[in-house]
């Protein structure tokens, strides 16, 4: 994947959002205004800081060498996935789904709720 499918991959989730709160070169996809990815391109390769499990953040950069410690992040709950095209593209949208996942499950219990009933738990835990 590279910037643009993956920025496509990302608005195409339930209610998602993006902004420039850190500048321009940080794009930000947030649901019910809680962050579940930074997508930005240094060099011409982009990269994509998504939440993660932290048990499951481990084995990932185990795996992968695309797959670092969250840039400006929590490093046990974020990674930086380098979108090199060295990780599978349904990998990297398993990755995704999972951060987005993850910040619904956080929400207020009323927020989680709307959207469960807007758009069916299976649109959002994939």
């Amino acid at each position: 994947m590279d910037y643009l499918s993956t920025k496509q991959y990302c608005l195409e989730k339930p209610e998602v959002v993006d902004d420039f709160p850190f500048g321009p070169d940080a794009l930000v996809f947030k649901v019910k205004n809680k962050v579940f990815g930074i997508l930005g391109e240094e060099q011409g390769i982009a990269r994509i800081n998504l939440k993660c499990d932290p048990e499951e953040a481990l084995m990932l950069r185990d795996i992968f060498e695309a797959v670092i410690p969250g840039y400006h992040m929590n490093k046990k709950h974020w990674n930086t996935v380098i979108l090199d095209g060295s990780i599978p593209k349904g990998e990297i949208e398993r990755m995704i789904d999972r951060s987005y996942a993850l910040v619904v499950k956080g929400l207020k219990k009323v927020e989680r709720q709307q959207l469960e009933l807007s758009y069916g738990k299976e649109a959002l835990y994939r």
